[in-house]
């Protein structure tokens, strides 16, 4: 990645911090929300440009429900523009809970006595792996604890072990990666092995209360972890991707803070994160967080609906965190991605199957437990397209380039196409009778819908190579 020094200018530097508490609250304290300004800034987005600071200041501090309604109204018909009808699908893959930190929010926290530590080994990995697969997913998110055990040629080899398990016809094609910020050489180290999106989630971009949470190890250094994508930008990894654990301090700081990291990496290198995710604050063990700050279901919405309108082309996540009704509701309006069929314990998609949840073996509780095909299956009867592609990364559509395609509105040639080659394949080798039912259903109306630049006759033949047996088609 080439660093743009014409734009990366004071207070945009490189690996050095970036986050203005003054310059944040300023926008939230003196920001008018009118009516007639709402809407233009709407109108802006719905260009699909990003939004300023002030301008998605202005969507904060709008609080008329009539203004809240249209905001959501207008992130509702952005994503429509943008991302179609589609929604990826992934799922997580804890392979460590030791952890040197002490976050008083998360049941890893080194202070916890009652957590269970666990990191698996190659043998347990590869069979959950195997369940995985087995149940038709292609996507994961490797997981780890922050501890010395996890180190960069850990994690490389853990990559390599995952995308080297195949059963019947399952295999990973996309790895991602949620674990502790690196050095530039261990970034290298770990993007050798061919991993997708490197996930470094801030927590909360506020300095007091960000001490007030992180009481001991690495993660305590504020700044080190602010920077850490810089790092992994400097090392060549284009495919990052930002979070915050809402609940932890105001929820309008922290949304225009996610603009304001979303801005410095978009001009020191030239893109933006490839997604945002934004879990709130759940039952954890040893949990020990100041409710002040806990976010509504209703400013919950709000939020992921401003940030859809703020960052046009990032990717939001929603994970099992949150139950199926939120899940269902803010999909139409913002999320772009979501996990199916979670089990966050050490080993739980194999060992711990048949077990109910156990808060001393997970990170925090999750409240969306249905099974990957029941997702699949509520997502048709919405008439949302379910899509595991992971052609964009695979054909080298990361970082700048995926701007390029993304952008001018290109992707669509791609992504509509590639996801119904995934569902195809998850038709004719998982899906239960019921769901096969519904899914060449939405196939055959997608096909429909398709105008000459998708190459519909060509998607056509890949759909006929795939009933014969076929695999990984893509364009």
């Amino acid at each position: 990645m080439k660093f743009n020094p014409e734009k990366c200018v004071v207070p945009d530097k490189r690996m050095q911090p970036f986050i203005d508490q003054n310059e944040i609250w300023n926008y939230i304290n003196n920001t008018v929300s009118s009516k007639e300004r709402v809407r233009e800034v709407i109108a802006k987005s719905l260009s699909k440009l990003r939004l300023t600071l002030e301008e998605t200041a202005v969507l904060i501090n709008a609080t008329d429900p009539e203004l809240i309604e249209e905001i959501k109204q207008g992130a509702r018909t952005l994503k429509e523009r943008v991302y179609g009808n589609r929604i990826v699908l992934f799922a997580p893959l804890y392979i460590g809970n030791k952890c040197s930190n002490n976050c008083q929010y998360c049941g890893f926290r080194s202070t916890n006595t009652e957590a269970i530590r666990k990191t698996l080994n190659d043998e347990e990995i590869v069979k959950e792996v195997v369940a995985l697969e087995e149940n038709g997913q292609k996507r994961l998110i490797l997981v780890y604890g922050e501890h010395k055990e996890y180190s960069p040629e850990r994690i490389a080899h853990d990559v390599e072990l995952v995308y080297s398990v195949k059963k019947d016809f399952g295999e990973i094609r996309r790895v991602n990666i949620n674990a502790a910020p690196l050095d530039i050489q261990g970034f290298r180290t770990i993007g050798k092995s061919g991993i997708g999106t490197y996930q470094i989630f801030q927590e909360t971009y506020n300095p007091e209360a960000y001490k007030q949470y992180h009481l001991g190890g690495k993660k305590a250094d504020y700044d080190y972890r602010l920077t850490g994508l810089d790092r992994a930008q400097e090392a060549g990894i284009d495919d990052v991707g930002i979070g915050v654990l809402f609940g932890l301090y105001d929820w309008r700081f922290e949304v225009l803070s996610l603009v304001r990291h979303t801005n410095h990496l978009e001009a020191c290198y030239n893109v933006g994160p490839h997604t945002i995710s934004f879990p709130r604050i759940q039952d954890a063990s040893s949990l020990n967080v100041d409710p002040k700050y806990m976010v509504s279901n209703s400013e919950f919405t709000r939020l992921v609906a401003i940030l859809r309108l703020a960052v046009p082309y990032t990717g939001l996540i929603l994970t099992a965190r949150e139950s199926a009704e939120i899940r269902n509701e803010v999909i139409s309006f913002g999320v772009s991605q979501i996990d199916g069929g979670t089990k966050i314990e050490l080993g739980g998609y194999d060992k711990f199957k048949n077990q109910e949840q156990d808060l001393n073996r997970e990170q925090f509780k999750i409240n969306d437990d249905r099974s990957l095909n029941e997702i699949i299956r509520d997502l048709l009867h919405t008439g949302y397209l379910p899509s595991f592609c992971t052609a964009c990364y695979r054909q080298g559509r990361t970082g700048e380039h995926f701007m390029e395609f993304s952008v001018p509105g290109f992707i669509k040639r791609f992504c509509t196409p590639n996801a119904i080659l995934t569902l195809a394949e998850y038709l004719m080798d998982y899906a239960t009778d019921d769901v096969k039912i519904e899914g060449w259903k939405a196939i055959e109306k997608e096909l429909a819908g398709l105008d000459n630049n998708a190459n519909t006759e060509e998607l056509k033949k890949r759909i006929e190579l795939i009933k014969q047996g076929k695999h990984d088609l893509y364009f």
